[in-house]
């Protein structure tokens, strides 16, 4: 009996002093503003969209390609090659298998930044992509991306018509925020339909797999929601050839507006990377020039995302630093003795960063008073309902400077 107590007291014991020392170590971490905010990554995707990216913005010279962002194209090169798997393919997850998509895009990538098709790291990647399925086995972004230089046939790549925009009954909000911040802008690069020069001599011919059909067919015996899209897909291509040009016009410069109205308030477009590079490139085929104020802050913003450390190179997906902030307020505040100091800062600096201002939300929701917080540093326009609770799971446990000013702010976001 004796002998459980001692035991259950020196458990009991060491538990405290872990907690004492993982709370010193959390409040050692967070900032002088009061967050906390650590560095997000996602697959290796990002990556390749990276060196993409920088063929779009710097296009080869007499057939070479010399960027002048080659050191982050090779860091870039070298951060890919570091995660491929024995396999010679790419995953999406840690500790996952080959996918087809991100082992496409990390080939394209390597190539065309310089690493030879006979290198036996581009053999085996090459070997297990035409394993499952091949360049036509890609999905709608890798068949789109490829397209914009002319590596794969646009009349395979699905239909992105800028016109989404002029559909009733707020159509583009029925799709989720992130698809909303990507759609508009694709819309506009697809419909310039650009063909960007490659380097002298370069394709991803080798990753065709013979016999594979370009494209999806329907099934004309059964009636899914797959062959709807199909049959949407075709008709969309038909307008494309013989819809009026003036209400293509009108749908691009809704677009524009609509993108750069999005701008404000916001770390980039949706504040996420995808959306942002699309961004860039929209703003590249209306004619904003790489002087122009808008075009340099798409630039400077989607920049901001890389991470170059002497150990580690790659591109975050976006920042995290209210979600962080949350559950590390959350935690020190589950604690005994919490540290009053940090948490009070804490909860000041969530408290300023609540959202007040009606973004795409307000066309379901008009009647609402605007609150909430979204998951990044500023992404105006999209608060959402995970990363409110959180913040207000953690100003449960976090006291602000000014307590009235907190109730009102807990109030309009529980609302």
């Amino acid at each position: 009996m004796k002998s459980s107590l001692a035991t259950s007291e020196s458990l009991q014991s060491a538990t405290a002093d872990a907690i004492r020392r993982a709370s010193s170590s959390l409040i050692q971490r967070q900032y002088p503003e009061g967050f906390w905010w650590a560095k997000l990554r996602a697959d290796s995707t990002l990556e390749s969209d990276y060196i993409l990216m920088q063929l779009w913005l710097h296009p080869p010279v007499e057939g070479v390609w010399n960027p002048p962002t080659r050191r982050y194209v090779d860091r870039a090169v070298q951060a890919l090659l570091s995660r491929q798997l024995e396999d010679g393919g790419f995953n999406i997850y840690l500790h996952g298998p080959s996918e087809i998509n991100a082992s496409i895009k990390a080939y394209f990538a390597l190539k065309v930044a310089g690493v030879a098709a006979s290198d036996s790291r581009m053999v085996r990647l090459r070997n297990r992509i035409l394993e499952m399925g091949g360049l036509q086995a890609a999905n709608s972004y890798v068949r789109t991306n490829l397209s914009l230089f002319d590596l794969f046939p646009r009349i395979a790549c699905p239909s992105i018509p800028p016109e989404v925009i002029l559909l009733p009954l707020g159509f583009i909000y029925q799709m989720s925020a992130w698809t909303r911040a990507i759609v508009i802008p694709l819309a506009i690069v697809h419909a310039f339909n650009p063909r960007r020069p490659v380097p002298a001599g370069f394709n991803v011919d080798e990753l065709f797999l013979p016999g594979a059909p370009m494209r999806p067919e329907r099934d004309l015996k059964s009636f899914t929601w797959r062959n709807c899209f199909l049959w949407l897909d075709e008709f969309l291509k038909k307008w494309e050839k013989v819809g009026p040009k003036f209400i293509r016009r009108y749908a691009i410069g809704k677009c524009e507006k609509w993108m750069i109205e999005h701008f404000e308030g916001s770390d980039g477009l949706g504040a996420i990377y995808p959306s942002m590079q699309y961004a860039v490139m929209a703003l590249d085929l209306l004619g904003y020039g790489p002087e122009h104020p808008l075009r340099q802050q798409a630039e400077r913003e989607f920049n901001t995302l890389m991470v170059d450390e002497d150990a580690e190179f790659y591109m975050q997906p976006c920042f995290s630093p209210i979600w962080d902030t949350a559950i590390a307020t959350f935690a020190l505040g589950e604690t005994e003795d919490a540290a009053v100091d940090s948490l009070r800062r804490s909860a000041d600096w969530m408290l300023s960063k609540e959202v007040r201002r009606k973004g795409d939300w307000a066309f379901k929701r008009s009647n609402a008073e605007p609150s909430g917080w979204a998951f990044e540093f500023n992404n105006e326009f999209y608060p959402d309902v995970d990363d409110t609770a959180i913040v207000l799971l953690a100003l449960r446990k976090a006291h602000t400077s000014d307590p009235e000013k907190q109730r009102a702010c807990e109030k309009r976001a529980i609302d």
